[in-house]
């Protein structure tokens, strides 16, 4: 990103790029993960030798490792991009962020405003914002050579997923992820590469809830403390009939106004990320 002449924030060429082509990279990625992570334990057996064998016979053509013709490759990405809202969801921080946003709508007490399409879209480009780095490591380090056939497709997995493995890592619990490893009856880990996907990622998505919780759950108190007020104000007017959200909607609505609510919000969930 860099600056234009009146100080407002523009995307470069290269992280266009990474939006646009980190998404397929890492439905790719994550899909031949799978069979990587059934070799660790988790569902073992020969269906999953077999689409591993697959999917390094995918890997290689005319016995050269990593000259996977471009229209397979195109139509293995094709057929993965699907997966890319559970992607989305699972190993990226869009998660936490989406709800925070919800409850913070749901604390002003407007069911509709803002539309779920602007929390979606600010939900998505504040991930985008966030995972930057992770993802223009993963479009460098596996993306970009895979494309280019220079690397199998064992090896861009295994190579994209270390950056999304630390970010996960960084930000889940160790309560979180020793409870997916009793809940796997898996052998406990001497070392962060000796976790696999499948304890790791549920017990990331465990944490960001926790986490999204307690900064919604700030975020809620001073609207109730309004409430409470609003209320207590009704009641003692004698104007019980009148619905304490018709007054306290507006009140709401310009507290958070003039603290720059969202300016809050956002330096909150940017800055809740280790």
């Amino acid at each position: 990103m860099w600056r234009n002449a009146s100080g407002s924030l523009r995307c470069s060429p290269r992280a266009a790029r990474i939006a646009s082509l980190a998404g397929l990279g890492l439905a790719a990625l994550f899909m031949s993960g799978a069979c990587v992570a059934a070799s660790h334990g988790v569902g073992a057996g020969p269906a999953s030798d077999s689409v591993a064998g697959a999917l390094d016979a995918l890997g290689s053509s005319n016995g050269t490792t990593g000259s996977t013709a471009l229209a397979l490759r195109v139509l293995i990405g094709l057929t993965l991009v699907s997966l890319i809202p559970a992607l989305l969801v699972s190993v990226t921080s869009f998660l936490r962020i989406v709800i925070v946003l919800s409850m913070l709508r749901q604390g002003l007490g407007m069911q509709e405003t803002p539309p779920n399409s602007v929390l979606i879209g600010l939900a998505l480009f504040m991930t985008l914002f966030t995972m930057a780095p992770v993802l223009e490591k993963v479009d460098r380090t596996a993306f970009e050579p895979f494309m280019a056939g220079q690397m199998s497709m064992q090896s861009a997995y295994q190579t994209g997923m270390a950056p999304l493995r630390e970010f996960m890592i960084r930000q889940t619990r160790e309560q979180d992820l020793a409870l997916m490893i009793e809940l796997a009856k898996a052998p406990v880990p001497e070392k962060e590469a000796d976790v696999s996907n499948v304890e790791l990622i549920p017990a990331f998505m465990l944490s960001e809830l926790r986490t999204a919780f307690q900064i919604g759950f700030v975020i809620l108190l001073p609207f109730l403390l309004i409430d409470l007020i609003v209320s207590s104000i009704l009641m003692a007017l004698g104007m019980m009939m009148m619905p304490p959200a018709t007054i306290s909607l507006p009140i709401k609505v310009l507290m958070f106004v003039l603290v720059d609510g969202w300016e809050l919000v956002v330096k909150a969930l940017v800055g809740s990320f280790h």
